[in-house]
């Protein structure tokens, strides 16, 4: 399973306008593939939208982008509305289970980690050594590394019921010794953001 992550800029306060677009012409996209999780940010890089997409495989993305390029109804009409567009594809760490669509938030934090050259490998080895007790605190929906797009970058997504319980959780992973896993010099840089499921997500 691979996913793809886009990320789109939207120009000051078009986002409404877009989420209305997206909801309305969705049902034409996902008679090729489904859809993961549709989110728009909150703290961090504001007027962005993040959607989720998993595949199978490179084939299966390319055979559904093929599908839908014929399809009338999608993309919605939104050029006029978009600054920048990025595509991360993602291949999953060993540990990380296949996505289901479900109440998890409604707040999401995704966090994405630019590594050090060829560091893939042992990130992975790390963190999958202490990711379940992490997720003993509160689940984890993706971590994995880019294949495509920007690379040497992990990107990891988090539920949280409320900010609040956010707090708590990495309060107590800290205290306790879950995490963080001990990736010594194999980070450069760090960003995250905060994001809220539009109404149309499979994932709240």
């Amino acid at each position: 399973m691979i996913y793809e992550l886009r990320t789109y800029t939207l120009k000051v306060r078009s986002l409404p306008a877009v989420l209305k677009l997206f909801e309305e012409r969705l049902e034409h996209r996902l008679k090729y593939s489904a859809l993961a999780g549709f989110w728009y940010t909150d703290i961090g890089p504001l007027n962005q939208i993040v959607h989720l997409w998993p595949y199978k495989d490179l084939q299966e993305r390319a055979d559904v982008r093929a599908g839908f390029a014929k399809e009338p109804n999608w993309p919605p009409p939104i050029h006029e509305h978009i600054v920048t567009m990025e595509s991360d594809l993602i291949v999953p760490f060993d540990s990380c289970p296949e996505i289901e669509p479900g109440k998890l938030g409604p707040v999401y934090e995704l966090r994405s980690y630019i590594l050090n050259p060829g560091a893939g490998p042992k990130v992975n080895e790390v963190w999958n050594g202490k990711i379940e007790g992490r997720r003993a605190l509160s689940p984890n929906l993706l971590v994995g590394t880019t294949e495509f797009g920007e690379l040497n970058k992990l990107i990891h997504i988090w539920p949280y019921e409320s900010l609040e319980q956010r707090a708590a959780v990495r309060a107590k992973a800290v205290e306790t010794g879950a995490w963080p896993p001990d990736t010594g010099g194999l980070i450069q840089n760090m960003q995250n953001k905060i994001m809220l499921p539009a109404a149309f997500s499979p994932l709240q």
